[in-house]
């Protein structure tokens, strides 16, 4: 009797799909350590017949993963590699250029200072510095946060143009987090143009009890918001009329920030 299924048939082409791409990555690590290789010596190197070599190598040509070094049968790296590469270099880029002014305001401030951009319907730190007064050692980083209940989303999402925030929030709904999270659209746009009017934005105890935080926008050399430069700390020590204090402190480390990335505003 037959063991054969349509989702045994399905199973298979998955698994075959699987390997391609674990393969095709595996070329293209090949070729970043060795510069230039032949098709013999990547069948070699993957363990495949050399028309499995060949065909990997022709489907990665296709999409300027890869190309020919010459005429001489080698391939190396092609230039879609930048192109793929070009989606993350921002991200590098903004934790470089922010990372002396994050250690120089957490000293100032003595309170935990973050960096975040916008990934899908969140807000993610990409890098934390702790001042001297943080009395958690929680860290932040690749931590994917609500934008309606932290002070970075709020940057974000005040300088989105409005249909795209509507929707956005829209898809990704207003969750309550903490006492003060704001779940009325109503109220969170009222905030949201108060941000913009001020140019910082805060939180009181919005994503944590006890947590208050407060973020000023990063700029590119073209002007649009892309990260938010935020400090939080507890709620008994960063008041909400401390925080409004600090804005302008806050707001010249972002606007240093925004200038080491191009921004000439």
């Amino acid at each position: 009797m037959s063991n054969y299924s349509p989702d045994n048939e399905t199973t298979g082409s998955q698994a075959g799909g699987v390997q391609s791409v674990d393969r095709a990555i595996s070329v293209l690590e090949i070729l970043a350590q060795r510069g230039e290789a032949g098709v013999s010596e990547v069948a070699a190197e993957i363990d495949v017949h050399k028309s499995t070599a060949f065909r990997l190598l022709g489907a990665l040509e296709v999409r300027g993963l890869v190309e020919q070094a010459g005429e001489r049968g080698k391939y190396r790296l092609g230039f879609g590699i930048v192109r793929l590469a070009g989606a993350v270099t921002g991200r590098i880029d903004i934790t470089q250029q922010s990372r002396p002014v994050c250690e120089r305001l957490a000293e100032e401030l003595g309170e935990t200072v973050n960096i975040a951009v916008m990934q899908e319907q969140y807000a993610i730190n990409l890098y934390q510095v702790r001042g001297r007064g943080a009395i958690t050692a929680y860290n932040w980083v690749g931590q994917l946060t609500p934008l309606h209940a932290t002070s970075s989303g709020k940057i974000l999402l005040a300088h989105m143009p409005a249909k795209e925030r509507a929707s956005l929030l829209s898809e990704a709904g207003l969750k309550k987090m903490a006492p003060g999270t704001l779940t009325a659209k109503t109220k969170l746009e009222r905030n949201l143009a108060e941000v913009r009017e001020r140019g910082y934005s805060w939180t009181l105890e919005e994503l944590e009890e006890g947590l208050h935080a407060m973020a000023a926008p990063v700029r590119n050399r073209d002007g649009d918001v892309i990260a938010a430069l935020s400090a939080s700390g507890p709620a008994y020590r960063l008041t909400e009329e401390r925080m409004h204090e600090l804005a302008p402190t806050l707001i010249q480390g972002a606007e240093e920030i925004s200038h080491r990335m191009g921004y000439l505003g």
